[in-house]
């Protein structure tokens, strides 16, 4: 049983999503990796959206390059957070991805990060998490002290 679900509509999108993984393995978050593609594998999807959280997961981040209808199509068949990740794309470069996630229609919605940008969505995720994870908000609060203080002793060289 997973906390959080990563999903992405091919292979391909490991690369960028492996840092979601990243984040939270650093956090001691449990996790699993899926490639659930809307396009190829749409009864897959609609099965897996719908039995999301009767198996325990709390919030999905989805990964989707193109089209990227992924992110929004499981939001649309549940009622669990969804995060999306705009993948960057040979043609378009990600803005593609990135329009297709951020629109969805009223009573959809997507939390959309920005294009490629992985690691914010495993950090927003553990933000979710720790509204009734005080340990983990605790993590986390030490994390962005330690990112403070880095910043202050940067300033201190000149």
């Amino acid at each position: 049983m997973a906390d959080v679900s990563v999903i992405m509509g091919s292979k391909s999108d490991l690369r960028i999503m492996e840092e979601v993984k990243e984040v939270l393995e650093d956090y001691d978050v449990s996790y699993e990796i899926k490639i659930v593609s809307a396009h190829r594998t749409p009864e897959f999807m609609f099965e897996y959206a719908k039995n999301a959280s009767k198996n325990g997961v709390k919030i999905i981040i989805a990964g989707a390059g193109g089209a990227a209808h992924l992110p929004g199509m499981v939001a649309s068949l549940c009622s669990l957070p969804v995060i999306g990740v705009p993948i960057d794309s040979k043609n378009l470069n990600g803005l593609d991805s990135l329009y297709s996630i951020a629109q969805m229609p009223s009573g959809v919605p997507v939390a959309t990060m920005a294009i490629n940008g992985a690691k914010n969505a495993g950090l927003f995720a553990l933000r979710i998490l720790a509204i009734e994870d005080k340990k983990l908000l605790a993590k986390l609060e030490s994390k962005k002290n330690e990112l403070k203080n880095q910043i202050i002793k940067q300033n201190e060289s000149f």
